[in-house]
């Protein structure tokens, strides 16, 4: 499978580029904290999926996926503490929180695929 032809993909690199436009918004004092955070675990979501789908196992496979499952848990918390610090604005979190939503969805999904490959 090429990790640049799955959805799961795609919809996380059209998320990254939209953190990286929301976190140019935050404090500068932010830098090293939030904005920094973010912006990695929204960076690991796609980098992940694309690491595991280059391994040679389907278990692998899976266990990248699992990270990337967990990047976006991380990267919720991360806007939901955002939205409480009126960083970013409800409807912007609701925004993100669909798409992490979606991509969970898509990586479940391949994850229960794989899982029946083996």
């Amino acid at each position: 499978m090429i990790h640049k032809d799955l959805d799961a993909w795609k919809v996380s690199i059209t998320l990254v580029k939209e953190i990286y436009l929301i976190t140019r918004k935050l404090p500068k004092d932010e830098l090293y904290g939030l904005i920094s955070q973010i912006r990695r675990c929204a960076v690991s979501i796609p980098s992940n999926i694309a690491e595991g789908a280059a391994r040679n196992s389907n278990k692998e496979y899976i266990r990248f996926l699992n990270i990337s499952a967990g990047s976006l848990a991380e990267l919720d918390t991360q806007l939901i503490i955002s939205n409480e610090l009126g960083y970013i604005n409800k409807e912007s979190y609701n925004n993100f929180a669909e798409q992490i939503s979606r991509i969970s969805r898509l990586i479940q999904g391949l994850i229960k695929y794989l899982n029946r490959k083996e």
